[in-house]
C-alpha cells in the first residue's frame, strides 16, 4: 500500500489530522486529544474483533472434536471464558463513545429540546458513567495487583490476567466520559452508529407539513 494510500485511510477512519482543516498550520490541542481518542477506540475495537473470531473458532474446533472423534482440549473452555470477558468490557467502552446503551428516556423525550433540564440530564448521565469508568479502573487494577501470585487452573496463564478488561474498558470509558463533560466530543460525533432518528419529531414535522399542504389547498 502506497503512502498516499495509508494516508488516505487515516484521514477516513479519523486515524491522522488533516492540517488543511487549520490556517497556517496551528493545529489546537483538541485535535491531538480527538486523535488519541480515536486510536483509543481503534485499538479497542481491533482487539474486540480479533476476540471474536478467536473465541468462535476455538469454540468450534473444539465441539467438533467432542462429538465427531470423542476428545477434546480442556484449556479451551478457560480461554473462552477469557475472551468472552474480554469482549465484553471492551464491547461496553465502545458503547459508551456513541451513547449506544439501552437507556430509558421516559422523562428525557418530555423535556423540551435544548432547554436546561435536557442539558442537565446529558450532564447526569455522563457523571454516572464517570463514575462507573473510575471503578472499573480502580477496582480492576486493584484485582490485578492483588492476584499477581495465582495461577489459572487450566491454562496455568496468571491470575490477574483475567482482570485486565476491567481497568482498560473503565479507562477508555472515564476518558470519553471527561471528553463529553468537557464538550470536546459532541452527540453528533459518531465513530460507530449512524444518527439516531427521531421518529417522534418526523411525525410531528409531516403533521405540520400536511395541515400546511391541507391550509393552502382550501385557500386555492
Amino acid at each position: 500500500m502506497s503512502d498516499s494510500k495509508i494516508r488516505k485511510y487515516l484521514l477516513e477512519n479519523k486515524l491522522a489530522i488533516d492540517k488543511s482543516q487549520y490556517k497556517n498550520g496551528k493545529i489546537p490541542a483538541r485535535a491531538y486529544v480527538m486523535l488519541i481518542n480515536h486510536w483509543c477506540h481503534k485499538l479497542i475495537l481491533t482487539i474486540s474483533q480479533i476476540a471474536v473470531i478467536v473465541m468462535l473458532c476455538i469454540v468450534f474446533f473444539n465441539v467438533v472434536l467432542r462429538y465427531c472423534f470423542n476428545s477434546g482440549i480442556g484449556a479451551v473452555d478457560e480461554v473462552a471464558r477469557l475472551l468472552v470477558t474480554l469482549f465484553t468490557f471492551l464491547a461496553c467502552a465502545i458503547g459508551v463513545r456513541d451513547h449506544m446503551h439501552i437507556s430509558v428516556t421516559i422523562v428525557y423525550s418530555r423535556l423540551k429540546k435544548g432547554g436546561k433540564m435536557r442539558k442537565f440530564m446529558d450532564v447526569l448521565g455522563d457523571v454516572a458513567t464517570l463514575l462507573c469508568g473510575i471503578f472499573l479502573l480502580y477496582y480492576g487494577t486493584m484485582y490485578i495487583v492483588r492476584l499477581k501470585p495465582g495461577f489459572l487452573p487450566m491454562t496455568g496463564l496468571p491470575t490477574w490476567i483475567q482482570y485486565i478488561p476491567a481497568p482498560l474498558g473503565g479507562f477508555v470509558v472515564t476518558f470519553d466520559s471527561i471528553l463529553f463533560l468537557t464538550g470536546l466530543i459532541k452527540p453528533d460525533d459518531l465513530l460507530y452508529s449512524e444518527p439516531e432518528v427521531d421518529y417522534e419529531e418526523m411525525v410531528k414535522q409531516q403533521a405540520a407539513e400536511a395541515a400546511a399542504a391541507a391550509k393552502n389547498g382550501g385557500k386555492n
